[in-house]
């Protein structure tokens, strides 16, 4: 099994687990055993899949006020932490490919697995309610025709974004790609960097 075939059978889980009480207080009951691989992919896309609903709950139009305050301080928190597990994710394939012999020629990525791997994690959750919305009886013909174009696209781009992170890391293995990681080192939630925060001192 590749890398990418384990992550999109675990994306799929977490997001059919989440959907069995499709609510975002629902408590998480990982399956897989604590620190591995398979626990940190199951927890990565929990947290998109509730932050995905609390992004739409936010944008109703007649939410009260100090709700919405209430919720984009959830997201925001739901940001970093989404951040550090990519960042614990990144871990993993620095321990995995950081010492191996790199050929003359090898290059760095664009961005690091687990950046590739959060991408995908998103793309699951935007299949999932595409198909939804493929499956609604209470809209038009168009509606659906559109959706389904849609939906096929990002069912391509699933294919596509798999074979690719499954060739970086077999570019690694081979020597090709060198592992390199910078963590994010995002400022506005820092109260020693966010000039707002540090002011109030």
């Amino acid at each position: 099994m590749t890398f990418t075939e384990l992550s999109n059978r675990i994306f799929d889980q977490a997001i059919s687990d989440y959907h069995t009480t499709d609510h975002v207080d629902a408590p998480i009951v990982n399956p897989y055993a604590a620190k591995s691989i398979e626990f940190y992919l199951y927890l990565k896309n929990w947290i998109d899949t509730v932050q995905w609903h609390l992004e739409d709950i936010i944008r109703d139009p007649h939410i009260d006020p100090v709700e919405a305050l209430a919720l984009k301080r959830r997201i925001d928190k739901s940001n970093q932490d989404r951040t550090d597990l990519v960042e614990l994710i990144d871990s993993y394939f620095w321990d995995k490919y950081h010492a191996l012999d790199a050929l003359p020629d090898a290059a760095i990525n664009t961005e690091s697995p687990a950046w590739a791997i959060d991408r995908l994690s998103i793309l699951h959750l935007k299949i999932y309610h595409m198909r939804a919305e493929v499956e609604r009886t209470d809209v038009s013909d168009s509606h659906r025709a559109q959706c389904q174009a849609k939906l096929d696209i990002l069912m391509e781009q699933k294919v596509d974004l798999s074979a690719a992170i499954d060739r970086l890391l077999s570019d690694y293995e081979a020597g090709r790609k060198i592992m390199k990681v910078y963590k994010q080192m995002k400022m506005y939630n820092d109260p020693e960097l966010n000039p707002v925060l540090y002011g109030q001192k």
